[in-house]
């Protein structure tokens, strides 16, 4: 609420060998300035310990041959005293570079199978989420879904979009925490929707069955000693004759013509929406906060529970409606700074509506200079008539 699954880049075969030398000859060099009796050359062991933490087995291999070499031919041209200083020194040398060899071996280890599991759980949350865009009779859904970069483990974005007798339903959310717990909370929250979508004809209820489908997984979870988790969400709904918002004249267009798509939206603590209108103007479309999905109980014991509520939102003709996840509004610059999500809208006002989710995503990667914490997913909802 996070590498794109590959393990991450160690450092170049060229890097390496010119840092080496140089560690190399910088040592040499102060060993033959202090004399016989300083070992400086020993500091060369270290050269193979700070590279098992960032290169290869292979590399790191190579470093702890090339060390163990040098101080050989150091040891012949500057012996200790005696002979069995000299062979105690070599000795120690071998066997710091072997246990450095084998800590590399098995990072490296570890890194490809956290890689594989991540590429697992990213296949699998690609498959829970349905592939955009999808246009209904109503409305078209654009979108991007990206997993978090620098985490091991994948975030709980989740999203869809479902065709209704009731009209077309959309749902935005975000699980609690990460990893493949977090997955299997958004499955619950997803098979829910795609029920309840079709079987209730009230928006609240649908927001409901998804807070009954939380409390059951959470329930079940906790018997095999996992942690609660809940999940924020906005549910928006359109009518079953189309959501027209007939349009008054006052949005410059001719009575008796479609001026835009009338939604109802639910918010369960998700971030509140933003409209995007074709002249630039950015609106946050300001919706009740809501008790996030899996607290109305907790809620209710404190006595803050609220019965949720449904707020009207129209769509321009000419607007679009832009649903986010935290991986947006929380990317930050080098100075902390958070990235300004309506400016940035602004700025891509005459970006087409299939273009403005990656545009953004793209943006708000600049803004953090490429570094992401989080999953995103950004939805462009705009009407059917308008796609």
């Amino acid at each position: 609420m996070e590498s794109d699954g590959t393990v991450p880049r160690a450092p170049g075969n060229r890097a390496v060998v010119l840092g080496v030398l140089a560690a190399t000859a910088v040592v040499l060099l102060g060993q033959a300035a202090s004399g016989s009796s300083a070992r400086l050359v020993l500091l060369l062991v270290f050269l193979p310990a700070f590279l098992a933490g960032r290169g290869t087995v292979a590399q790191t291999v190579a470093v702890s041959v090339w060390v163990a070499a040098v101080v050989g031919v150091s040891t012949v041209l500057f012996p200790p005293p005696d002979l069995e200083a000299r062979v105690g020194t070599l000795v120690a040398v071998v066997g710091a570079e072997a246990a450095v060899i084998g800590l590399c071996a098995r990072r490296v280890r570890r890194e490809r199978e956290l890689s594989r599991m991540r590429q697992s759980a990213v296949a699998l949350q690609r498959q829970l989420l349905r592939p955009l865009p999808v246009t209904t009779a109503d409305v078209r859904l654009d979108g991007l879904y990206r997993p978090v970069e620098e985490d091991a483990m994948v975030g709980g974005d989740l999203y869809d979009i479902a065709e209704t007798p009731h009209g077309t339903r959309v749902l935005v959310g975000d699980v609690q925490g990460k990893g493949l717990p977090a997955i299997g909370t958004g499955f619950a929250v997803l098979s829910a929707f795609r029920e309840a979508a079709f079987r209730e004809a009230e928006l609240t209820a649908v927001a409901d069955a998804l807070e009954a489908a939380v409390e059951r997984h959470n329930a079940y979870v906790v018997q095999s000693g996992e942690q609660e988790r809940f999940v924020t969400a906005t549910v928006l709904g359109t009518a079953p004759d189309g959501g027209t918002a007939p349009d008054g004249g006052g949005a410059g267009g001719t009575a008796g013509v479609r001026a835009g798509t009338e939604l109802q939206a639910v918010n369960c603590g998700h971030l509140a929406p933003y409209l995007l209108r074709a002249d630039g103007r950015v609106e946050p479309v300001a919706l009740p906060t809501g008790i996030p999905l899996g607290l109305a109980s907790l809620a209710e014991l404190t006595g803050g529970a609220q019965p949720r509520t449904v707020r009207r939102v129209v769509v321009p003709a000419d607007g679009v409606l832009v649903l986010l996840t935290d991986g947006i509004t929380e990317a930050q610059d080098a100075s902390g700074t958070f990235y300004p999500v309506e400016q940035g809208l602004a700025d891509l006002a005459a970006t087409p509506a299939e273009a403005l989710p990656g545009a953004l995503d793209l943006r708000a990667r600049r803004w953090s200079g490429g570094r992401s914490r989080d999953d995103v997913t950004v939805l462009a909802l705009r009407g059917a008539a308008t796609a």
